[in-house]
């Protein structure tokens, strides 16, 4: 896994995912149909051996994977967040998952998004960032619309959810009009 700071928003910390959030409570997010309706993890199940064997497959390349916790008095861990980084092209690729299903639609998707966005183009000097969901997952179609990003690619009836087929949507942000923005949206520390 490539080397992070610790990166903190105003309602979250973002660190590196480690063995102490290889917890069963973890496990049951990644097998409750609600939480992954919209991934390929629907397909599996998981244990905390596949868990972990996915966090040991970070080691050594240049891709990340954080969890993300609540700042308050809970410092509850309610998400986790990847980042695949072609360092080639200089393109990073971000997923997130909200696990803790009472914190759905209350703004953390997008906080820890453009957090990390902000992250890997300050401190990784990614020249884009890309994301993809299904289309009918609004709630990740909002935060790439939030986040400004721009439709690139899709995949036309390429999914099926429920015996319908439904498109896959791709979209981008470029460095240089990220850095247009006013201010830095995360703080960040050795840690």
């Amino acid at each position: 896994m490539a080397k992070s700071k610790r990166i903190e928003t105003e309602r979250l910390v973002v660190e590196p995912f480690n063995e102490k959030y290889l917890t069963e409570r973890y496990v049951a997010w990644l097998n409750d149909p609600k939480v992954v309706r919209f991934s390929e993890q629907r397909f599996k199940k998981h244990t905390l051996q596949s868990c972990r064997t996915y966090m040991q497959s970070f080691e050594g390349t240049p891709n990340y994977f954080w969890a993300f916790i609540t700042r308050d008095q809970r410092s509850e861990h309610i998400g986790n967040v990847n980042a695949y980084i072609d360092t080639q092209n200089q393109v990073g690729d971000i997923g997130i998952l909200i696990g803790a299903k009472n914190y759905w639609g209350k703004g953390y998707g997008l906080e820890v998004f453009e957090a990390v966005t902000d992250y890997l183009f300050r401190e990784n000097h990614v020249r884009k960032v890309t994301a993809g969901t299904v289309i009918a997952n609004t709630g990740m179609i909002r935060i790439m619309e939030r986040a400004g990003m721009k439709e690139d690619g899709r995949r036309i009836r390429h999914v099926i959810f429920d015996g319908k087929e439904f498109d896959v949507v791709h979209a981008a942000l470029f460095r240089d009009d990220w850095l247009k923005k006013d201010g830095v949206l995360y703080s960040s520390a050795n840690g």
